[in-house]
C-alpha cells in the first residue's frame, strides 16, 4: 500500500453571489488539463429542491511526477440554493446562477505509488530510511508542487468569482 502523505488539509473558500456553475467547472478542470494532470471526478451529482439546485462535486485529479512519487489533490464542491437569474450587464442579458459555494482543498503526496517496495518487510524499510534521509529532497519538491498548483488554483477560483459585481432583481 502507499504512503500518502496529507500536505494540505481543508484549506476552504466560501462564495456567495452570483457566478456560471458550468464556467467554474471548466475552470477547474482545464486548470488541471494545462498543467498535465490526470483527472477522476469521484462523485457529481444534483438535487433539485424548492430553494434551488444542491450540487457536489468532488474531483481527485492526480499526476505522477516520477517513478516512485505522485502527487493528488482533492477539491470537494458543493453548491447549494443554485438558481438562475437573467442579469443585464452592458445592454446585453447574461444567464447565470445565484448561490452559495463551499470548495475545500486538501493535497496529498503519494510515496510507492505502484506498490513496489511494499512486499517484503526488509524491502519497506530500506523504502523508509530512504525517504527519511537519502531521498528527502525529491519529497520535499514533490511537495512544493501541489501546494503551489493548489495555491494557483485556488487564486484563480478567486478571481474567476470576483467577476461577478452585478445586481440583478429577484
Amino acid at each position: 500500500m502507499p504512503e500518502r502523505t496529507l500536505v494540505i488539509d481543508h484549506v476552504k473558500f466560501s462564495y456567495e453571489g452570483l457566478f456560471n456553475a458550468a464556467e467554474l467547472y471548466n475552470l477547474i478542470s482545464s486548470f488541471f488539463y494545462e498543467r498535465g494532470w490526470d483527472w477522476y471526478e469521484k462523485l457529481n451529482e444534483e438535487q433539485v429542491t424548492a430553494e434551488g439546485r444542491q450540487i457536489r462535486i468532488v474531483l481527485e485529479p492526480w499526476k505522477n511526477i516520477s517513478d516512485y512519487y505522485k502527487i493528488q489533490a482533492k477539491i470537494k464542491l458543493t453548491m447549494s440554493d443554485v438558481k438562475e437569474v437573467d442579469v443585464e450587464h452592458e445592454g446585453q442579458k447574461l444567464r447565470l446562477n445565484h448561490g452559495v459555494i463551499h470548495i475545500i482543498f486538501d493535497a496529498y503526496v503519494i510515496s510507492d505509488r505502484k506498490s513496489k517496495w511494499q512486499d517484503k518487510p526488509f524491502w519497506w524499510f530500506l523504502s523508509v530510511v530512504g525517504d527519511k534521509y537519502f531521498f528527502r529532497e525529491h519529497y520535499q519538491k514533490a511537495e512544493r508542487f501541489i501546494k503551489s498548483d493548489v495555491e494557483q488554483l485556488y487564486d484563480k477560483i478567486k478571481t474567476y468569482l470576483n467577476v461577478f459585481k452585478y445586481t440583478y432583481q429577484a
